[in-house]
């Protein structure tokens, strides 16, 4: 095996590790149903911080951590990712633990639909037709879903929209992934802990009641960090076309997760949503493909 099939090999082995371990988390959260959202994104948050800067140490790019964070061009823009991060974190997170993971798995659904408008809107690329017709397609799906199921509408869309604006100021910000993250996370890092102090305070702290459950949050770090880390890898190897087609695989499980595990039930109305959603995703991925396939036979 030459080392370009080597590195292609290796990260599609990062890319399924990643997007396999983002679609299992209800599976994780669900263990954590006695503890309060809040609290469990404030672990998640400090834990994840301890790991990051690990391996930043690691790594000796705690310097550059350093660097970014003085820079005021670099540290305003991470301040309104780790807000959208940390809203996306939250949500999913209460999503999960009270019952309604589908929804949840539909805002990942909606989440590349949402990227590409957003390119469209706001960094004024230029929208291929086959684009179009998916997001068109998947609009019809969404507003179905507004009809049927309105109350779990903001979960979806909530999800959806602030991954995207949180993946377009990352987009947008000149810093390393690892160094961005690692920075975000000490931004968020006085909040999490202000709210762990006033659950603390107010009787209704769960760590440290349980060694069980103190574990779970802990490796909650690890299970936002190590995906994050296995994404940056296989992002290095992979064209982005194959990683797109990949990312589907994480909000699949979820929903599977939803339907086969929690017993979920889905209306007709949701049924009719999806099935839109999907077509428009499938139409989404086919001319990705297709544009993929023309581009390389232009550079030849």
């Amino acid at each position: 095996m030459n080392p370009h099939d080597q590195q292609v090999r290796a990260g599609l082995f990062a890319a399924l590790g990643a997007y396999g371990v983002w679609g299992l988390l209800p599976i994780f959260f669900k263990l954590l149903h006695s503890v309060n959202a809040v609290e469990v994104v404030s672990q998640r948050v400090l834990w994840s911080l301890a790991l990051i800067l690990g391996v930043l140490a690691a790594r000796r790019s705690l310097g550059q951590l350093a660097a970014a964070l003085r820079e005021r061009r670099i540290v305003l823009p991470l301040m309104a990712s780790a807000a959208f991060i940390a809203v996306n974190w939250l949500v999913y997170v209460w999503a999960v633990n009270d019952g309604h993971v589908i929804a949840a798995s539909l805002g990942y659904f909606l989440n590349p639909l949402v990227n590409v408008a957003l390119g469209v809107l706001v960094l004024k690329e230029r929208l291929r037709r086959g684009q179009a017709i998916a997001i068109a397609i998947a609009a019809v799906g969404v507003a179905i879903m507004a009809a049927a199921a309105f109350t779990t509408l903001w979960i979806s869309v909530g999800l959806a929209v602030s991954f995207a604006l949180y993946g377009l100021i990352r987009k947008l910000t000149p810093v390393a992934p690892m160094v961005g993250l690692g920075a975000e996370t000490l931004l968020l890092a006085p909040l999490a802990l202000a709210s762990l102090l006033w659950l603390w305070g107010h009787g209704a702290l769960s760590f440290g009641q349980d060694g069980y459950i103190i574990s779970l949050l802990i490796l909650s770090g690890g299970l936002t960090t190590i995906p994050l880390i296995l994404f940056a890898m296989a992002a290095q190897r992979l064209p982005l076309t194959v990683l797109g087609l990949i990312q589907y695989i994480a909000p699949t499980l979820q929903f599977l997760c939803g339907v086969l595990l929690y017993g979920e039930k889905l209306t007709q109305g949701q049924m009719i949503s999806f099935a839109f959603i999907w077509i428009g995703l499938v139409l989404f991925a086919t001319d990705s493909l297709a544009a993929a396939r023309k581009n390389r036979l232009a550079a030849a």
